[in-house]
């Protein structure tokens, strides 16, 4: 957990973002006041929370139907076939 970076996550809500940021330090504050052997326990247990997440969003990824396939195949595109977005849009 990278303490410097107290940045609220932005979901659009600004009473949300208060109460993130609200626990964000309430977290420091108690983090402070644990031993080394119980920070490693948080630590283990953050982990595993941050990999629960990120199962969540890969399996809600893989029901999209037919998404593996499309990324696979465009994985396998030669890059001599993809074109350059500045040939598409030379506004941008």
């Amino acid at each position: 957990m990278n303490t410097t970076d107290n940045a609220p996550i932005d979901d659009g809500s600004s009473a949300d973002l208060v109460s993130v940021t609200e626990l964000q330090n309430q977290l420091n504050d108690l983090l402070k006041q644990l031993s080394p052997e119980r920070l490693q326990v948080l630590a283990d247990f953050a982990a595993y929370l941050a990999n629960a997440e990120s199962e969540t969003a890969t399996q809600e990824l893989l029901a999209i139907p037919g998404l593996l396939e499309r990324v696979k195949q465009n994985q396998a595109t030669p890059k001599a076939e993809y074109t350059s977005w500045r040939t598409l849009r030379s506004d941008v």
